[in-house]
């Protein structure tokens, strides 16, 4: 089976619209690299949106990602998570991290000013959610 050719994209950020998306306090601007991709990736970049002030609180619950790759630039600000097997980390504008597929995370807090590139495969994917960390990972 072969896979579909991708296709050539541009955006421009002076079209650039952010919509909301997955998590409630944040807001999304898809890159148009799904459809360039037929579905092989995804690409976004994320932001906090301008009305979620620290009084609503900036945190995911415990998940996981049911996809082959997912990576995170962090463009502006800071974020905190924690990982299984891992611990906590504090990633700041520049950092880059990728989670590996399936790992169990929770976004613990971000800076009122966050903004991260993501890129992910493949472009739909299920997000579980999961009541605690499973136990090999708290030991």
């Amino acid at each position: 089976m072969s896979t579909p050719a991708h296709k050539f994209n541009a955006n421009f950020a002076k079209d650039a619209v952010f919509t909301p998306g997955l998590r409630d306090f944040l807001e999304y601007r898809d890159l148009g690299i799904n459809a360039a991709t037929n579905g092989q990736f995804r690409a976004h970049v994320i932001r906090i949106k301008k009305d979620a002030s620290h009084a609503t609180l900036h945190t995911t619950g415990l998940h996981r990602h049911l996809c082959d790759f997912q990576m995170v630039y962090v463009l502006k600000g800071w974020i905190k998570f924690v990982y299984e097997g891992q611990g906590e980390f504090t990633f700041n504008a520049g950092d880059c991290f990728l989670q590996p597929p399936g790992i169990v995370h929770n976004e613990l807090d971000c800076s009122d000013d966050i903004e991260m590139l993501e890129i992910y495969s493949p472009a739909v994917h299920q997000t579980v959610a999961l009541n605690k960390m499973p136990a090999a990972a708290t030991a």
